[in-house]
């Protein structure tokens, strides 16, 4: 809830990242407010989305850069809570904008609106195409699927994932569980000050070889990686997920009309 301190942090890493040549810098989900939605003043600092949308734009086009700024939840219609995700190019401008679809139980359902039927975007950037999830969505393989058919590159997924996230069953057996959990994950996540249940464990996951980076522990932190787009482009020939996706047979036939399917 301390927007103009977390903005200021925020700030500060992208500038040293784009110091070191970084084309693209991702934020965690809630990194300016926190998810605090019982809180008086949550919704009075969520009216305030627009503004920290434009003060990104313009490091964004500053430092000559893409950012993608986290999640900023805003404040609609009075009362509705849109958590949403937007990739900003270089120049300033908004090429893309996701609002969060899967939402965490009874923590998010009670408060956000979900993007529900909506299609999963994807769009243009100088990366190449790009989709975008936030935190909850990546246990769905469907999303990724969808972002995937569309000629999605590179899937960004901002999050707020915590240990305590797991029931007190799974800690029970595993205080790490979450921790197991996303370690496949290609994601930027929130950290933060020791025992207090950040996961961290933010990575940038490639196929082939894995994480190319991965921040271990729960503090906060930033890291530069190059990422070479032809490991992707070898991969696609190699799996041809793509190429399956796209066939009128293909078995998974929710993707495809009724007329499709017959066929």
């Amino acid at each position: 809830m301390q927007l103009e301190k977390n903005y200021a942090k925020a700030e500060s890493f992208i500038r040293a990242a784009a110091k070191q040549g970084a084309q693209l810098a991702v934020l965690p989900e809630y990194h300016l407010t926190n998810w605090v939605p019982h809180d008086p003043k949550f919704r009075e600092a969520c009216a305030q989305w627009k503004t920290y949308v434009e003060k990104y734009q313009a490091l964004a086009k500053e430092c000559n850069l893409s950012i993608v700024p986290g999640t900023i939840v805003e404040l609609h219609e009075g009362d509705k809570l849109l958590n949403v995700a937007y990739f900003i190019g270089p120049d300033g401008s908004i090429l893309g904008k996701y609002v969060k679809k899967n939402l965490w139980g009874s923590i998010e359902r009670l408060h956000l609106t979900s993007s529900a039927s909506d299609p999963h975007p994807v769009f243009d950037t100088p990366l190449g195409k790009v989709g975008m999830l936030i935190c909850w969505d990546l246990a769905f393989p469907e999303a990724f699927r969808e972002l995937i058919a569309q000629g999605a590159k590179i899937v960004i997924v901002p999050t707020f994932w915590t240990l305590s996230d797991c029931s007190p069953q799974g800690l029970a057996r595993n205080p790490n569980a979450e921790g197991v959990f996303l370690d496949t994950i290609v994601f930027a996540n929130a950290g933060g000050p020791p025992g207090k249940g950040y996961a961290g464990l933010s990575q940038v996951c490639v196929p082939y070889i894995g994480p190319l980076v991965r921040l271990g522990g729960s503090g906060e932190g930033m890291s530069v990686v190059d990422l070479d787009m032809q490991i992707l482009e070898d991969a696609e020939n190699n799996y041809q997920v793509r190429a399956d996706l796209a066939r009128h047979d293909w078995h998974y036939d929710y993707r495809h009309s009724k007329t499709d399917a017959k066929l």
